[in-house]
């Protein structure tokens, strides 16, 4: 197995799971937060993916399917359309509304394009340096498990908030 095969393995599985928590799902349950604090499962969703686009697009050098594609003007949100949700407070996590089709739709959309990446990627490649922000500099091997690391904690939460809701609304 190659880098390039355990990319797209692992990216995989983040679709994968991001599908099962989102399919089936109401704007009612997208949008539900145990608490007032708490972010829901179309924030977490929509959070996770900004982030994949904003980071794969930046490795790639291209602009991002956010507004690429159009997915910007599909979901309507009041934010900037370079927001990837970062620090975003109680009130623009609120904000974030969407029905699945949506939010899988811009989904599918950034995992094609980093599929397509990370298919092609050459082991030399990922010792590139993608980030001079940080000490150590962050090379492509980084960054792209870093996107995977987080992808998989905001769906593993989003599946929680999914298990609380279906408990508490059934």
């Amino acid at each position: 197995m190659t880098s390039a095969d355990l990319l797209v393995d692992a990216f995989g599985r983040v679709r994968e799971s991001v599908h099962a928590t989102v399919k089936g799902l109401d704007t009612a349950a997208l949008t539900y937060r145990p608490e007032e604090e708490a972010n829901s499962i179309a924030w977490l969703i929509w959070h996770l993916t900004r982030v994949q686009d904003d980071h794969v697009s930046e490795i790639i050098g291209t602009e991002q399917i956010w507004t690429s594609g159009g997915w910007a003007e599909r979901f309507r949100l009041p934010l900037e359309p370079y927001d990837t949700g970062y620090g975003h407070t109680s009130e623009q996590v609120a904000s974030v509304k969407a029905e699945a089709e949506t939010l899988l739709g811009y989904h599918d959309a950034v995992h094609a394009q980093t599929e397509d990446f990370v298919q092609s990627v050459k082991e030399p490649e990922l010792a590139r340096i993608v980030d001079e922000n940080w000490d150590p500099p962050v090379t492509m091997a980084v960054r792209l498990v870093s996107v995977i690391e987080d992808d998989l904690q905001h769906v593993g939460q989003a599946a929680y908030i999914r298990g609380i809701y279906e408990r508490t609304h059934a």
